[in-house]
Formats: C-alpha cells, structure tokens, sequence
C-alpha cells in the first residue's frame, strides 16, 4: 500500500534534510563570497547555488531514482572494487578527515572564539570539541529518531535565528557593494560554481538520500514513483531554505565590506555582521544559530559514516565505529580549521566531478540500458582530469611548484580542454565518450 504524505509530512523531511546539509560550510562560504564578488554579487550567487542546491537536489533525487539502497550499490554499476573505494573515500571526507571536524572547529571559532582570552583558545578549542563531538556521539547512538531529533527541534532554531539576522540585513543595509576582487571580476559565476564545491553537500546527497528515502518508506510510501514525487517535493522544501539563506548570507556580505573591510574567511563577517546589528546578544544569538547548524550537520554524518562501515565490515558494531568516529573527530579538530581546508581541498577537486558524473549517469541510465561499459569509460576518463586538478589543488595549498612530470599534462589539458582554466574540463569528454560508449552497448 502507498500512503500519501501530508504537507506536514514533506516539510519535517524536508527541513530535516536541510538540517543535514546546512552546516559549516554553508554559513562561512556565501559570506565571503558576497565580500569578494561585490557588485558581481548575483551572478555569483547564481554560481554558488548551482552547486550548493542544485548538485545537493539532484544528487538526493539520483539516489531515489536508482533505486539502490545505497550509493555503494549504484556506484557498483562502474565496478564493486571501484564502489568500496569511492563509497569509502566519500564517506571519510564529508565524514572524519574533513567535513566532520570542521563543524566542530567552525562552530568554536565563529561561535565561541570571540568569548575567549587569547592566550586559552587552544585549551577552549580542546574543551569545546570535547563537548561538541560528545552531544553528537549521544545523539547517533540513537540513528533511528534522527527524524524527530532533527527536523522537529534543531532545524527551526536554525531557520529562526538565521532569518531574524538576514531580516535586518535586508530592511537596513550596512552599506554598498564594492568592487569585485581576483577572479570574481570577469568569472563570477564560474568562481560562485566552483566555491560551491566547499560546501560538500554534493557529496552529502549521496549519503543523506538513503536517509530521506528511509524516513519516507517508513511512512509508508513503497513505490519508486511514489519515493522520487516525496523526495522532489521534501527537498524542494530543504533547497527553498538552503537558497533563501545562501542568498541572504551573501547579500550580508557584500554590504559589509566597506564597513568591516575584506576578511580572510567568512566567519568573521557573520561575527562582525550579527554584533553590527544586536550588540552582545547578536554574538550570543549567532553562537547559537552556528552551534545548532554544526550540530546538526555533525549527528547526521556520524551516524551515516557509522552505518556504513558497519554495513561494509558487519564484525565491528555500529556503536563502535560511532564511538571511534567522535574521538577520532575530535583529535583532527583540534588541529584547527586552516588546516582542515587547506587539506580537503585537493580531495574535493578529486571527488566531485566523480561524483557529479555518477549522478549524470544515474539519470541518463535508462537510454544505455545501464551498461558497465558506459559508467566505467565515463569515470575512467573523469578520474583522469579530476586527478591532476586535485594534485594541482594539493601544490597550491602546500605553495610548492607543480611536480615535475604534471607540468606537461596540466599544459596539455590546457590547451585541449574547454573550461578546464575554470575547473570544469571533465564537461565535454564526459559528453563525448558517454555518446560513443552508448552507441557501442547499443551495437552490442
């Protein structure tokens, strides 16, 4: 039988999975956008939101239409070897080497930072993540009322608190917009494009679907017809607040800029912006808005890394990957937040245009009949731009020359590939090879 859902019903889920998505990234990234796009602000935006919703909406939409339980099940339509690979790089970058830590280190340096003496920010960083990585260790412990836990409580503070600061941003201005900086002048939407890419919720979509698709089959939905028209309507609901929010956060930023000056990361701007308008209680209101916001972010990857490795190695209990997980977390939080961005960087550049292609080819499965030959050829070539554009990443976070043998193959890639000078070169081989290898499994 296939229940039809409320409205009630799509926005619990819905602003549950905006919850999910919505976490460090996504507060600290349009707010420095907006200051370094300028009077190229919406161009910008349009960019970021490509990415930062439209990637995150089809990538939970993918997941429905495949009909997979999961994404190591669709991505084993390349290869089962390639699948645990990939499926377990994923999981540990929006998991415990990258995305997880920074939730807590975001939420310590945005939100309680400026409350704290210089000279203890390291001991309150260790007190805070301690803290923090331990309220997210109860809450996944009990993964079954992530709906409840998340949607029905945690998300509307965010949405509430957020949406008070944006209203003052908007009614009263700080100021003008300034000139567009670096590469914003004359690429900023290709610039807004790829800054999406730091959000990861891309590659969150392929992990928090199987929590939307679950909470909707448990609310008695069975039919895959019946799934995607939930997941369309539910995420449409999370991508509303996500796009109202990002919009808003970067319009705060580019009016900020000839009051505050340009800052090194967006963090500051949210500070500077909320103490602008509310004083002390602007700070205290944005601790709160962030904490929740990273919070939140942080139960549902912890608890969708710890299912997975324990699906993957079913020896090893789900409490203990939880537990292993926050501790190991923690420890890679406190080595502070430059660090965890200048590191996960090139592993974005290697993981996104794979995963973005991966959703591509999920929708365009059914032309080819969802031959291997198809998914294999397409990732393979993928893999071999989006691996040299993530060693390249590496050199420029490290400031050091590019290896001696990239050179020639970056110069090459260069000079025959279209977009590549903007991060996007995987675009035309990925149309190109999935025509021919499509036309080759129909031949066969």
């Amino acid at each position: 039988m296939n229940t039809k859902l409320s409205f009630s019903n799509h926005l619990v889920i819905g602003v549950m999975l905006f919850a999910l998505f919505f976490g460090a990234g996504n507060l600290i990234f349009p707010a420095s956008l907006g200051q370094n796009a300028g009077t190229n602000v919406w161009p910008a935006v349009f960019g970021f939101l490509a990415t930062g919703i439209g990637l995150p909406f089809l990538g939970t939409l993918a997941m429905g239409f495949s009909g997979s339980k999961n994404l190591q099940e669709l991505s084993s339509r390349v290869h089962p070897l390639f699948a645990v690979i990939f499926t377990s790089l994923l999981y540990l970058t929006i998991g415990p080497f990258f995305a997880l830590p920074r939730t807590g280190a975001v939420s310590y340096e945005v939100g309680v930072l400026p409350f704290i003496n210089p000279d203890y920010a390291q001991i309150g960083l260790l007190i805070f993540t301690i803290l923090f990585f331990g309220i997210t260790l109860l809450f996944s412990l009990n993964p079954s009322k992530i709906v409840d836990n998340v949607g029905k409580y945690l998300s509307p503070g965010i949405i509430i608190g957020l949406f008070i600061l944006l209203f003052f941003v908007v009614i009263k201005p700080m100021g003008g917009f300034e000139a567009p900086q670096g590469s914003y002048i004359d690429k900023a939407f290709m610039t807004g494009f790829t800054e999406g890419y730091n959000t990861m919720d891309a590659l969150a979509s392929l992990v928090f679907g199987i929590i939307v698709i679950t909470a909707i089959r448990q609310m008695g939905v069975t039919s895959t017809k019946g799934i995607i028209a939930a997941t369309a309507k539910s995420g449409g609901i999370a991508i509303f607040f996500l796009g109202v929010i990002y919009t808003g956060i970067a319009y705060l930023g580019a009016t900020s800029t000839g009051l505050f000056g340009l800052f090194e990361n967006g963090g500051p701007v949210l500070s500077s912006a909320s103490e602008h308008y509310f004083g002390s209680f602007g700070a205290v209101l944005l601790s709160i808005v962030i904490f929740l916001a990273c919070l939140t972010t942080s139960i549902g990857l912890t608890t969708a890394c710890g299912e997975y490795f324990h699906t993957l190695m079913p020896k090893i209990s789900y409490k203990a990957f939880v537990i292993f997980f926050s501790v190991f977390t923690c420890i890679i939080a406190n080595f502070g937040l430059s660090n965890i961005i200048t590191y996960s960087i090139p592993v974005l550049m290697l993981l996104y245009p794979l995963s973005i292609v991966l959703i591509l080819l999920t929708f365009l499965s059914p032309l080819f009949n969802h031959a291997r030959i198809v998914y294999a050829s397409v990732i393979f070539v993928t893999f071999l731009i989006s691996v040299v554009d993530g060693l390249k990443a590496l050199c420029s976070s490290l400031e050091i020359e590019y290896y001696g043998w990239l050179k020639p193959i970056v110069s090459l890639y260069e000079n025959s590939l279209p977009f590549y000078d903007v991060g996007l070169g995987w675009i035309v081989p990925f149309v190109i090879v999935t025509l021919i290898t499509s036309v080759i499994s129909k031949l066969k």
